[in-house]
């Protein structure tokens, strides 16, 4: 069995099939500003009082601080809902985003089940938990019973092998994998990320490549943890390895497809509108006029991503012709930024820096779009208007062009500079 399979057969206590439909107890489930309001209205419907108050974890990052009157309605009633139903975990004044807050704050563990109103909840498969997105009527019924349903997935086997160079990262490797599987070419399947390159990557990296199975359908994205994702886990939890429920998949687990990917001579990866599986190397792209660059969100907003950019803005000023926008992804990693220098590097070099949380990643705050107008973001989906007006075109990049680009006023490899 692979490691979903026996995550999914701990909880209800025998092997599971895949394509069998299995109800399981879920052992966390998060929503945000934007998916609490209507998971809340449903669950009022049902029941008066949530199933665990101390498993759920609210997070405000979407729209944070409220950009329009609907936007502080819906904190409202979510504030309230917090309130009457005594919930323990919550982060409201600008914390982060969920995805990055939730690991920092412990709440996340190997072998939990986890789900949350958010499609980019996949994410804590990189710690070794089954995690995924779920609609806000299903998670009305997870508050209410603390229980939900899966038809458990087929696995596809993806393998890395070699090593990434200079100025690659796990944004490129993810980019690349998706434009050769194909925006639904893993739908509704688990996403095992595995092989030696994985082995080798950091926490940041490897939450980067699980953030983005969603991006080519699959149900979870998920990876047996490594030693420096045991040790973030034991630290932040404040529990030991042998307390962890820490699975790995058998040698001869099946898996319905296996693919194969060597990163050795691999040059960064661009994500062209409007679809992120429209992948081209960096070199074909390159030259192309851009109005904003965006370094932030759930997937690339972290501190290894600040560091990047960093290196690329340092004594360089943004085009005049482009607005940089930088946004961290926590609060934790905004005081680290600052505390490392790259908050003024930014802030010299002519970017504007913002409270961390969501911000331009959904089209709705802090660096909408325009008609006409092009974005080259550290983001997870280029859809179109996915940032702003729907005749907008987003591209899709790691921290460091973003950052070159910004300043070369077009599509830019950092080593040019």
């Amino acid at each position: 069995m692979n490691i979903s399979e026996k995550i999914l057969s701990q909880k209800i206590g025998r092997e599971v099939i895949p394509g069998e439909i299995i109800e399981v107890d879920v052992d966390l489930a998060m929503s945000h500003d934007g998916t609490s309001p209507p998971a809340i209205k449903t669950f009022e419907k049902i029941s008066d009082k949530v199933w665990d108050n101390e498993k759920i974890v609210i997070v405000f990052d979407h729209n944070v601080p409220a950009n329009t009157i609907g936007s502080a309605e819906f904190q409202k009633v979510a504030r309230n809902f917090i309130k009457t139903q005594g919930i323990k975990n919550h982060y409201i004044h600008g914390e982060g985003i969920c995805h990055q807050v939730l690991p920092e704050k412990g709440h996340v563990e190997p072998g939990k089940i986890i789900v949350g109103a958010d499609s980019h909840t996949c994410t804590y498969g990189a710690f070794g938990a089954f995690s995924t997105g779920m609609g806000a009527t299903d998670l009305a019924m997870v508050y209410a019973t603390g229980k939900t349903w899966f038809m458990v997935p087929e696995s596809f086997k993806i393998e890395v092998e070699g090593n990434l160079n200079p100025g690659i990262t796990s944004k490129d490797l993810i980019l690349n994998i998706i434009g050769e599987i194909g925006i639904a070419g893993a739908t509704y399947k688990t996403a095992e990320f595995c092989g030696e390159t994985i082995d080798n990557l950091d926490v940041e990296s490897r939450m980067t490549m699980t953030n983005m199975a969603i991006e080519m359908g699959a149900k979870n994205g998920i990876m047996e943890p490594n030693q420096s994702t045991i040790e973030y886990v034991c630290e932040r939890t404040g529990k030991t390895k042998d307390q962890l429920n820490i699975l790995k998949s058998d040698k001869d687990s099946i898996y319905e497809k296996e693919f194969l990917f060597n990163v050795d001579d691999m040059e960064a990866q661009i994500a062209c509108p409007n679809d992120v599986d429209n992948v081209k190397p960096l070199s074909q792209v390159a030259g192309t006029h851009i109005d904003q660059g965006f370094i932030g969100s759930c997937t690339n907003g972290r501190l290894s991503d600040l560091a990047q950019a960093a290196a690329v803005l340092e004594g360089k000023q943004v085009h005049d012709d482009v607005r940089l926008i930088i946004i961290p992804a926590s609060k934790e990693i905004y005081q680290k930024a600052m505390d490392l220098g790259y908050i003024k590097t930014f802030l010299d070099a002519g970017a504007m820096v913002s409270n961390p949380g969501c911000g331009p990643c959904l089209g709705g705050h802090m660096g909408v779009l325009s008609e006409g107008e092009t974005s080259i973001s550290s983001t997870n989906r280029n859809f179109k208007g996915r940032m702003g007006d729907p005749n907008s075109s987003v591209y899709l990049a790691n921290a460091g062009v973003v950052a070159a680009s910004a300043i070369s006023g077009f599509i830019e490899n950092p080593d040019n500079l």
